[in-house]
């Protein structure tokens, strides 16, 4: 994540409900599950606003002491390009650009951030409690035309690479295409290549066709690291039960957003993640569930000037169709009662709570995303 939201970090649950009023108050919280700690724990998109301040500026102690209470072992951040059409030498070299600054901030504070490159720098990253950033794109737009770049890029860190974003780009069809084209001849290129440079295929926001022949054209296991269940909620962002189906059938793994594409109307919370967490189980198996929550791992401070700016922006999203018509304006991007960094730990400590065993929890907090990692990095 690139953009505004970037900036938009920390605080808690008090703000909110402050803010929003007693319908998003946070509910009683649930028993802490007690082995998140010894876990090892994977958003497949997130970031933090640590790597957007410059070195000094009074926020970054702040944006450190959340990503030290989050708990998580990996976190996949997007670095470019998020929506937009980066096919000039300029972006090109800002792709790079920010690859590298994002590699400085990382050996800047290296007491509490890791840079993943293979599995063994995810057990690195778990074993002394620091979290691993794991480097991707939000769509193969860095790539111009040319396939060798993924080996630049791979020389350079990016271990993921998300193929579209909403829009179609030379690879394939976003999920807000209605044409719905799929994967092009140069998009089988780039995941020939993907798999041959031992990098992994993100179908997120692929269209329906796209996830469909991207799962089919990889090798190896691929992710939809941040997305949910359309048989739910009937969006463009969410994935067919098929797709779901096929892409377990193949190894691969669905991380379920927090966003709110996980119900067609209404404020999201964590009765909604945990209701598509349940049915992707059902449709994949335990073994081929995660989450990609697409949202900063700091709390966010929900003031005045927070709900104005937000209202906008999701004012601007409809607007693009990125919802529908229809919509709140006032939603909230993330879920309120998960509004903390330790989100994750909240999350297991509800799933817990029904009935779902420590095992399985295990896996949808980390441990297939790494299973799928590990098999392709080495």
């Amino acid at each position: 994540m690139i953009d505004r939201r970037e900036f938009l970090g920390a605080a808690g649950l008090t703000a909110l409900a402050a803010a929003t009023g007693p319908t998003f108050a946070a509910a009683a919280a649930p028993a802490r599950w007690p082995r998140y700690r010894d876990t090892l724990a994977i958003d497949a998109l997130s970031g933090s606003e640590l790597f957007y301040l410059k070195e000094g500026d009074p926020d970054v102690p702040k944006a450190l002491q959340q990503l030290r209470e989050c708990g998580l072992s990996g976190i996949m951040a997007s670095l470019a390009p998020q929506g937009r059409f980066w096919y000039t030498d300029q972006a090109y070299a800002e792709a790079k650009q920010r690859v590298e600054d994002c590699k400085a901030t990382i050996a800047r504070h290296a007491d509490v951030l890791l840079l993943v490159r293979n599995g063994a720098d995810l057990k690195q990253a778990e074993r002394e409690n620091r979290v691993g950033i794991i480097f991707t794109f939000q769509g193969a737009e860095p790539l111009g035309e040319d396939v060798e770049r993924i080996a630049q890029f791979r020389e350079q860190g990016l271990r993921v690479l998300q193929l579209t974003h909403n829009r179609r780009n030379l690879v394939g069809d976003g999920c807000m295409e209605p044409g719905n084209a799929g994967l092009s001849n140069f998009g089988h290129q780039v995941v020939e290549r993907l798999n041959a440079e031992k990098m992994v295929v993100d179908l997120a926001h692929g269209a329906q066709r796209t996830i469909r022949e991207g799962i089919l054209a990889s090798k190896a296991p691929v992710l939809i690291g941040h997305t949910g269940c359309r048989a739910l909620s009937d969006v463009p962002r969410m994935v067919h039960d098929a797709e779901l189906k096929l892409l377990a059938d193949r190894g691969g793994v669905a991380g379920i957003i927090f966003w709110p594409y996980l119900r067609e109307q209404g404020q999201q919370t964590s009765a909604d993640v945990i209701r598509h967490i349940e049915y992707a189980i059902k449709v994949c198996g335990e073994d081929h569930v995660g989450i990609g929550t697409d949202i900063n791992v700091s709390a966010v401070d929900v003031t005045p000037e927070y709900v104005k700016e937000n209202t906008e922006m999701v004012k601007g999203m409809i607007g693009d169709g990125i919802f529908e018509k229809g919509r709140d304006p006032n939603l909230l991007l993330f879920a309120p009662d998960l509004n903390t960094a330790d989100r994750f730990e909240t999350l297991a400590g509800l799933l817990s709570a029904r009935g779902h065993s420590d095992a399985r929890i295990a896996k949808i907090l980390g441990g297939n995303f790494a299973r799928v990692m590990t098999e392709v990095w080495g």
